[in-house]
């Protein structure tokens, strides 16, 4: 859901089955202005372009072999305008330019109204990646600004109308550089440092308009009364760097919609996300949503240029998703939409925070799920649902997943493992290396504290996953055996040093960043580490103790489906259970969502069969 700039009009995308419209909505006497079918792309944003204007960024995946681009995730931009009905597409019929969108859109204002910039490839320009400025009335665009392959962000200043900041990375050597506007017209480099993983990166203007906000780590800059800052205030003319403080060490940080100045900051603690903002109005609109919501944490997702309405977002107990409009005008809260509008409160199985000792004495937290209904929640049949990343972290809002299969009579544990975020650097950092380690017993450990608590039967365990979470699932039968009775993983990893060999062929150098976050994160030495085939299931398929079920969409373009096969060959090979399905038209997230049931449908249908709930 998108608010317009005045706050007076809503946009959302509505999903009937693998059909999404995009329907527009005057919110001052509810009428519909404008209803348009955007078909079965994967939308992935919504942005207002002034009061009349919608922009929806779609995504697909597709191969352009004679560009040199294999199968990867291209944006694509159409301008909807309700007045006309009419979709324009965003850089169609610009000669010479790949109809991409390359990095996200701004919406700058002009004298006659509204343009779009956004980088685009040009292939006939010896490969440039350059700035474009878009006419959102034709689609057509011309260069605002030239860049070289090597930048790879902006920053952009609505109030000066220019970009302000750039950055430039070289993969093999982790040179990461930062330019600043100096004058008119030239960028003055101010400073360098060598980032061989985790390189900075650029984040918005401050809140003054005469500095830009970089994430970065300074060391040199570190208060040993303080906290390590990851936000830095950088100004624009002395090119001086301060940490970005409030009342908390910012998780993440918020901008003005129009001015694109910092006003905010956000971070997830005690389960709740908390905000602090250094603007008024934006203060007295959190105190409002606070007040109004009571125990209920809300997110804000986007809000009015006036900072007087906003759109809210709230799950979790009794609550499958639920988006609320805050009108701090009139003072009213109202609910303005459900995102699984068939589920009722009753429905939605109860989630509650857990702590428990890993073998090392290390501290995980996590959640805990019950069947719906169920009072008294003792000798259950488990389910161990690993996330993914693994540098992310489960939360206590609704989850999907974990729902579905708490539905049908299992509970479900969501273990914050060394290595997800949210916990400190220390804590992800724990994770370096213990892939198929301690990051897999921290879950079998979540097990075994569930079942001294009395609240599950160890003899009833599962696991599942996706992505790394994938990689868990098949690592549960095959690294930590006699734990799970069965395995389910969802685009997971199985082969891990082939997995890494994909990225290096992937990049433009064999030696990348990516390349070397992945090695960090596994344990490895060097590309092509032996090592890793200690870890990899596909590699220790006869090991397996449990049935395994593979599910892998055939257009990821993050872990490919070669992983899944690899894994269906090895233990066939090996006279283990399996069964694999593919599914068609499906990628990484499972965005569609007739595969996404299907992936439900028929991670039940093994669970219930070689782990019965009843």
């Amino acid at each position: 859901m998108q608010l317009s700039p005045s706050g007076r009009r809503l946009a959302f995308i509505r999903v009937v089955g693998e059909q999404r419209r995009l329907i527009l909505i005057d919110l001052a006497n509810q009428s519909q202005l404008g209803n348009v079918g955007a078909g079965n792309a994967k939308v992935r944003d919504l942005q207002w372009i002034g009061e009349d204007r919608v922009l929806i960024t779609t995504s697909e995946t597709e191969s352009y072999r004679n560009l040199g681009i294999d199968e990867t995730e291209l944006a694509a931009g159409q301008i909807y305008d309700p007045a006309t009905a009419r979709i324009t597409p965003v850089l169609g019929n610009v000669r010479g330019v790949f109809p991409a969108l390359l990095s996200a859109v701004t919406i700058v204002e002009n004298a006659d109204g509204h343009d779009l910039l956004v980088r685009a490839y040009a292939p006939d320009q010896a490969g440039r990646i350059d700035l474009y400025r878009v006419n959102p009335e034709t689609g057509r665009a011309r260069v605002a600004e030239s860049m070289g392959r090597e930048v790879d962000d902006f920053i952009f200043d609505p109030t000066a109308k220019k970009t302000v900041a750039r950055s430039e990375y070289k993969s093999v050597t982790g040179e990461w550089d930062l330019y600043l506007r100096h004058g008119d017209d030239a960028f003055r480099r101010v400073w360098r440092t060598t980032a061989l993983i985790d390189a900075p990166y650029l984040v918005g203007m401050g809140m003054s308009g005469d500095s830009v906000i970089v994430a970065a780590d300074r060391p040199d800059l570190d208060r040993p009364d303080r906290e390590s800052a990851e936000f830095f205030d950088v100004n624009l003319e002395t090119g001086a760097w301060r940490p970005v403080r409030f009342d908390f060490q910012p998780q993440s940080l918020l901008f003005h919609p129009r001015t694109g100045r910092l006003i905010g900051a956000s971070r997830l603690e005690n389960d709740r996300q908390i905000y602090a903002f250094a603007d008024a109005d934006a203060s007295l609109l959190w105190a409002q949503a606070e007040a109004t919501l009571g125990d209920v944490s809300p997110y804000f997702l986007n809000w009015s240029e006036d900072l007087k309405h906003a759109v809210l977002f709230t799950s979790g107990t009794s609550d499958a998703g639920t988006y609320y409009l805050l009108n701090l005008a009139d003072n009213q809260l109202n609910q303005i939409g459900h995102a699984y509008e068939a589920i009722s409160p009753e429905q939605v199985a109860p989630v509650r925070a857990i702590t428990y000792a890993a073998a090392d004495g290390l501290q995980i937290n996590g959640y805990l799920t019950t069947p719906p209904g169920v009072t008294d929640a003792a000798k259950l049949p488990l389910v161990v649902l690993a996330h993914g990343g693994p540098a992310a972290r489960d939360t206590m809002g609704f989850d999907w997943w974990a729902q579905a299969i708490a539905s049908r009579g299992y509970a479900v544990l969501q273990a914050n493992f060394r290595g997800s975020t949210g916990y400190g650097e220390a804590f992800m950092e724990a994770g370096y290396g213990e892939w198929g380690r301690k990051m897999q017993t921290d879950l079998s450990d979540g097990v075994r504290w569930l079942a001294s608590e009395g609240l599950i039967d160890p003899a009833r365990v599962c696991i599942v996953g996706a992505s790394y979470g994938g990689y868990a699932a098949l690592a549960g039968p095959t690294l930590d055996v006699g734990v799970y009775r069965c395995a389910v993983s969802v685009n997971g990893v199985s082969d891990l040093r082939r997995m890494v060999e994909v990225e290096a062929r992937a990049g433009e150098h064999r030696n990348n960043e990516t390349v070397r976050y992945w090695n960090r994160f596994m344990g490895a030495e060097r590309l092509g580490d032996r090592s890793l085939d200690e870890r990899s299931p596909a590699r220790l398929a006869d090991r397996a103790d449990a049935p395994i079920l593979l599910i892998h969409g055939r257009d990821d373009t993050v872990v490919p489906l070669e992983q899944s096969r690899l894994m269906a060959q090895a233990l066939r090979r090996a006279d283990k259970p399996v069964e694999f399905i593919e599914l068609q038209g499906e990628d990484h997230w499972l965005s569609r969502s007739d595969t996404r049931l299907r992936m439900l449908t028929e991670t039940m249908r093994f669970l219930q069969a070689h782990n019965p709930a009843d």
